[in-house]
């Protein structure tokens, strides 16, 4: 049972932390946390892999883990998420359908047993279309769904069935959250009606994403996120050689994995960049926000892929405006949300290496304004998209009658 006084929801979710200090992004823990203080308890389930409890209580989160195969087989979830599991492996193509099943079941028991009344579902598909379909099969109680989009669910090319499967899942929910203002347009482009969606973003803990306590010099270019193609680091690489010449001690952090790392650190011996970037790879959430206040900018070179997927919202950016770290992004619809041109950051146009260096040049030229900029950004996050706003806005989606 929950607390005393708290309603109790089910979020479903295939990415979330596997343990204490994972690599796994957040997102769905904080807002879990998050929604305690609005009065809600969630109970996450999530898909199991190999090593993990299948009942846990994470971070104050109970977790429920579904198994679906053998533990040697269960590998569709975690790592590069789903959608790059399969495309890397496609066997896992296989195993799809025992995941729904078991997603399916572990659902239902969760929601008889525990008496909720609320779904909350963490991409269209595949949760999203589980939590659907539950409803329809427990038609005899009442059961609200709220799905959240979060970027690759809606931008993806799935194919025409795919495409079908979607906007079905989307017209027989209650509610669509998408994560920016451009895929609220997509959503209803593709049928949602209007009046059932709603922006409502993932969160940044402005606890942890803070300027330092200590005013220290800030020094290099930075980058955090998947090095897969809609990340565009090819092209960060790019404008950062173009650079040289000017700052010749100039440092680039590349904080990330992913399946383009060999071919980015190839690219990077290429263009005679050497010790100056260097490759993390992933690092645990508690270990990020300190990339962010060393940092003298943060680059963000997203683009849309061949397969159409793009950002969703980008929060990565403002994990480092929150952290008082100037930002230059390429300008694609999703970011613009958080990175306003000249307010709160730069934007240059996607694929612009000329562009995106003559951007980091202004900035590292102009200590001024991108302190400016920075102070912007800073109080634009903490406006908007601290965990407590966010949380404020899916206690009234939960809510709605």
């Amino acid at each position: 049972m929950g607390a005393a006084g708290q309603s109790r929801v089910l979020v479903m979710a295939s990415t979330f932390p596997r343990f204490a200090g994972d690599s796994t992004p957040p997102f769905v823990l904080r807002l879990c946390q998050a929604m305690r203080a609005e009065g809600w308890e969630s109970v996450v389930l999530a898909p199991h892999a190999a090593g993990l409890a299948t009942d846990e209580v994470l971070e104050g989160v109970r977790c429920r883990r579904f198994r679906y195969a053998p533990a040697r087989l269960e590998t569709l979830a975690y790592g590069g998420g789903m959608l790059a599991n399969v495309r890397a492996s496609p066997w896992l193509w296989l195993v799809l359908p025992f995941y729904l099943l078991g997603l399916l079941l572990a659902a239902a028991r969760l929601v008889l047993d525990g008496n909720l009344r609320v779904v909350h579902a963490h991409w269209i598909i595949p949760q999203g279309l589980v939590a659907v379909l539950l409803k329809k099969l427990l038609f005899w109680r009442p059961l609200r769904v709220v799905l959240t989009a979060h970027g690759g669910d809606l931008h993806a090319d799935m194919g025409g069935l795919g495409r079908r499967v979607l906007r079905w899942t989307m017209r027989e929910a209650d509610a669509l959250a998408v994560v920016s203002e451009d895929m609220r347009q997509l959503a209803v482009s593709l049928g949602m009606p209007a009046e059932r969606v709603v922006v409502a973003s993932m969160g940044v803990d402005i606890g942890a994403f803070c300027p330092p306590d200590v005013p220290a010099t800030r020094a290099g270019l930075l980058f955090v996120g998947r090095l897969a193609e809609k990340k565009g680091v090819s092209y960060l690489l790019e404008a950062f050689a173009r650079l040289q010449g000017a700052y010749p001690a100039l440092s680039l952090r590349i904080v990330g994995d992913g399946p383009l790392r060999g071919e980015l650190e190839a690219q990077a011996l290429a263009l005679g960049l050497g010790g100056r970037v260097e490759f993390l790879g992933a690092r645990p959430p508690r270990e990020i926000p300190r990339f962010f206040q060393e940092a003298q900018l943060f680059v963000m070179p997203s683009v849309v892929a061949a397969s159409g997927d793009q950002e969703g919202l980008g929060l990565v950016a403002a994990e480092a405006m929150s952290s008082g770290c100037p930002v230059v992004a390429h300008d694609i619809p999703a970011v613009r949300d958080l990175v306003l041109d000249g307010r709160t950051g730069l934007m240059v146009p996607p694929r612009d290496v000329a562009g995106l260096a003559d951007a980091i040049r202004q900035l590292l030229a102009d200590p001024a304004q991108a302190a400016t900029l920075a102070e912007a950004g800073r109080r634009h996050i903490a406006g908007h998209y601290s965990w407590q706003a966010v949380a404020k806005r899916y206690r009234r989606l939960y809510e709605a009658a």
